[in-house]
């Protein structure tokens, strides 16, 4: 009974997580936001989105520390860095989103992935010339 109990903790927390995730995304549009803010914000959103993590998730332990406490952290910081008013006005359009249907940027995506294959080749040719 109370591994059930801890099991639905967690996954309150991960929604949670989500959910604020989506609100910096909606932030970081807002013009009320301050630019330093912005761009603490959309760095915290690409690095819970991304594929690629400072720790390799295949490295025991270690690998899931990271997606445990930098995102968090990061969440928490940026979340300090806007004003109140606009995280309330947020977390109201982020849950309007939700009962309406996810949207789907596809133009956003499609960056994310130029943006990461772009430095996965130069990583590579980094990589290939020391190697060589």
């Amino acid at each position: 009974m109370k591994q059930i109990k801890w099991i639905d903790k967690v996954k309150a927390m991960a929604r949670e997580i989500k959910r604020n995730v989506f609100v910096l995304y909606l932030a970081y549009k807002d013009p009320r936001v301050s630019w330093y803010a912005k761009l603490f914000a959309i760095g915290v959103v690409a690095y819970a989105f991304s594929p690629i993590d400072l720790i390799p998730d295949f490295i025991p332990v270690l690998g899931y520390l990271d997606d445990l406490i930098i995102v968090p952290l990061g969440i928490t910081i940026a979340l300090k860095l806007i004003p109140q008013e606009v995280i309330r006005d947020c977390r109201d359009k982020a849950e309007g989103i939700r009962k309406n249907g996810k949207p789907t940027n596809w133009i956003t995506g499609g960056l994310f992935i130029l943006v990461w294959i772009v430095f996965a080749v130069w990583i590579g040719s980094i990589c290939y010339k020391l190697f060589t």
